[in-house]
């Protein structure tokens, strides 16, 4: 019996898979100590990471009732070249995936709800759910619009324990919002990630301090986080199909594979050792947005229009609190996984998501060379002078401003807005198949 705080703890058996199956209010407790639900009198680090349940496609649910239970595709326009920006549970049945070729998605649901995205809608409600995340910790890290990491370390006397005060959180939001969350508690950033996506939706993982590495021998390679398609495929062709096994490779065979970054970040994530996914200068204030693909992009005009959809969202985020900045941060971790951040600071701030997503697009091309990407970030120092209404000063700028005018206006239910971007040349006839009349 291994003890820890004073409280006798049972180890997890290597290998145990705790794959109990919760309803849309339920929860799990992962391992068998009592250190995060049993009140220990030291304080330990306690994490909560927050997904929000198919977001895009569930405001649009909520906006309109009659598309419950129909599959959502929000992103391009069929007819177009573009990509799925989210989809409901519904369509993912079909098989349809974030950042898929909407013609592909198409083809598999042509039954489905394509909507358009709505990014200001989407802005606002993630405002009202994150400010519920600042009533239960002054510590959050909003990592996109539709997630955020929270410290709730030392707050157990204000909440009580994780279980109940993240059963309060999500109640909190559904009655505010209408919106659904996943939520993972661990003792630190990466598992208590993980964990969120083990039960979605509206589902809920409590992984008990000292269990982390029991709690990622029980899941399969597919849930690690970071670990994408191409690195299961070479790890497959090994013979190592179980994070067990993953975990039992020493730190030089790793590296020989993956490299040493690579190595040193499987290895740590097999153990449940977070690898330092949200670190960064606390000090410094500054608004981001990361996708992880499913599958490693390579095709240029998907990474442009991820880019250009985060341009838009940190737009939308900055202008509803007056902020400004003038320095955009380009983050890209790479199949290998090695990750490269590069920034760039112009003499103003910048003006509207355009010169956002020129800036970023020039980050692109300064790094970028075609070599396939695992995830995509994108970020914006807010400058320390922020004032209301400096994010669109420049009265010359009618862009800007029509933006502005657009964004309010569908903030307040009274239209929406999507970029020509989004909708580019139309695709040769017949890529898409036509509806049945």
């Amino acid at each position: 019996m291994a003890r820890r705080g004073g409280l006798s703890r049972r180890a997890t058996a290597p290998g145990a898979k705790h794959r109990a199956r919760v309803d849309c209010r339920g929860s799990s407790v992962r391992g068998h100590g009592g250190g995060l639900e049993a009140g220990v009198r030291h304080v330990m680090s306690v994490f909560f990471h927050i997904d929000l349940d198919a977001f895009f496609a569930s405001v649009e649910v909520i906006d309109d009732p009659s598309l419950a239970g129909r599959p959502v595709i929000v992103g391009a326009t069929p007819g177009h070249r573009g990509v799925v920006s989210t989809c409901s549970y519904e369509a993912r049945e079909f098989g349809v995936r974030s950042a898929m070729p909407i013609s592909e998605a198409y083809r598999r649901c042509p039954q489905a709800a394509f909507l358009p995205v709505r990014m200001a809608r989407y802005a606002e409600m993630s405002s009202r759910v994150m400010a519920v995340f600042g009533e239960y910790t002054p510590d959050v890290v909003r990592v996109s619009i539709d997630e955020a990491s929270l410290d709730m370390t030392g707050t157990e006397r204000l909440w009580g324990p994780p279980k109940t005060a993240a059963t309060a959180i999500r109640d909190r939001v559904a009655s505010l919002t209408g919106l659904s969350i996943s939520t993972g508690v661990a003792s630190n950033r990466y598992v208590a990630k993980v964990a969120s996506g083990v039960e979605k939706p509206a589902g809920l993982v409590v992984v008990e301090p000292g269990d982390e590495a029991g709690f990622m021998l029980g899941l399969r390679l597919k849930d690690l986080w970071g670990v994408g398609g191409k690195t299961r495929d070479r790890l497959g062709q090994l013979g190592i199909d179980t994070v067990e096994r993953l975990a039992a490779l020493s730190p030089d065979s790793l590296s020989s594979l993956f490299g040493v970054s690579g190595g040193d970040f499987i290895r740590k994530v097999a153990r449940g050792i977070d690898p330092g996914i949200y670190d960064g200068d606390p000090k410094t204030r500054s608004m981001s947005s990361e996708r992880t693909f499913e599958v490693d992009v390579t095709d240029r005009s998907v990474v442009e229009s991820t880019l250009l959809g985060m341009a838009e969202e940190l737009v939308a985020r900055m202008y509803p609190e007056g902020l400004q900045s003038s320095c955009a941060i380009l983050k890209l971790r790479y199949d290998d996984f090695e990750t490269i951040s590069v920034r760039r600071t112009r003499q103003s701030p910048f003006v509207g998501s355009a010169g956002v997503y020129e800036t970023a697009v020039a980050l692109l091309d300064e790094k970028w060379m075609g070599r396939p990407v695992r995830l995509i970030g994108l970020g914006l120092a807010i400058d320390r002078h922020s004032g209301q209404g400096d994010l669109f000063d420049d009265p010359g700028e009618r862009a800007a401003r029509v933006e502005q005018a657009v964004i309010d206006a569908s903030r307040r239910g009274l239209g929406t807005m999507t970029r020509a971007r989004l909708i580019p040349r139309p695709v040769s006839p017949g890529a898409i198949p036509k509806k049945p009349s």
